[in-house]
């Protein structure tokens, strides 16, 4: 187990929340709920982006996630496909 604490969005959300609309500083909330002003940091600036922007990374994130894992299949085809010509080369000598 890992031993970090997955929060929701919505509770990310509601902290951001207090910080922003709510005129709390950031170490008093983060003292509060528990957390790293860090992450308190870190979830202002990701929930500040237009929900748009949000998931338009999101989407470019999961595509070059696509695209890497495909890249490493077709890799590993190549070189399979390489050894084999090598290997069929030998044996035609």
């Amino acid at each position: 187990m890992s031993g970090r604490i997955r929060f929701t969005d919505e509770f990310k959300r509601e902290a951001v929340a207090q910080v922003v609309d709510r005129g709390y500083s950031v170490k008093d909330v983060a003292s509060r709920l528990g957390i790293s002003t860090k992450s308190l940091y870190t979830w202002k600036s990701e929930f500040s982006k237009p929900d748009q922007v949000r998931s338009d990374e999101a989407a470019l994130s999961a595509e070059l996630r696509r695209v890497k894992a495909e890249l490493a299949r077709v890799t590993e085809e190549r070189n399979i496909l390489k050894k084999a010509a090598a290997y069929f080369a030998r044996e035609s000598q």
